[in-house]
């Protein structure tokens, strides 16, 4: 337990709580020895990244029960609404294959940095199914996985902001005549997303002239 607490930066005492709280599966034993392995301490850095991304312990708790019992995670995931950000379950070696080969290491730790995947005994939960899918595509127009992943860090801090803008205008706006933030952002959510893509779609034009 001490190896794996260092290993993973945190304190032992943080361990013992995670195990007490169910966060973390038991050890595999022998006689008095407890081993972990790199399934507890890749359990650890999504738990990590889950934290950082604003989740709550009660939270991370809940959806790990929901993947160790086999149910829908979309509700936990709070992914509810219409949304094609749907979790994908896979093996280490079809998430291999999805990217001919190409994951390193490295890579899968800062997959489960941003957030991306989760660890859950013996498969991989990759939270969103289009982001999957992109990624992939773009390897295999040979961008390295890593380049995708720095460019998703970057993308994210863009991506919140606008998020946080169409929010604030759900709310300012009472848009759509509904009280609730998250209903008006519902109903903006389509047209939010085609706003992006033209944008998007100018400024690679623009880069493209000059």
């Amino acid at each position: 337990m001490a190896e794996l607490a260092e290993k993973a930066g945190i304190t032992v005492r943080t361990v013992r709580f995670y195990r007490e709280r169910g966060l973390l599966p038991p050890p595999r034993r022998e006689g008095r020895i407890a081993w972990y392995d790199d399934h507890h301490l890749a359990r650890l850095r999504t738990i990590a990244a889950l934290l950082e991304r604003g989740h709550t312990l009660t939270g991370i708790a809940d959806l790990a029960a929901a993947f160790e019992s086999g149910r829908d995670v979309r509700e936990i995931l709070g992914l509810d609404g219409p949304t094609e950000q749907t979790p994908v379950r896979l093996t280490p070696e079809e998430l291999a294959d999805r990217f001919e080969g190409r994951f390193t290491p490295e890579d899968l730790a800062t997959a489960l940095e941003l957030g991306y995947l989760a660890v859950d005994g013996e498969e991989i939960v990759h939270l969103s199914r289009q982001l999957l899918e992109v990624s992939s595509a773009l390897v295999r127009e040979g961008v390295p996985l890593s380049a995708v992943l720095a460019a998703a860090r970057r993308i994210r801090v863009h991506a919140d902001a606008l998020a946080e803008l169409f929010v604030g205008m759900a709310r300012e706006h009472a848009v759509g005549g509904a009280q609730d933030p998250a209903a008006g952002v519902d109903r903006l959510r389509p047209l939010a997303r085609s706003v992006v893509d033209a944008e998007l779609s100018m400024a690679l034009d623009r880069a493209l002239r000059t």
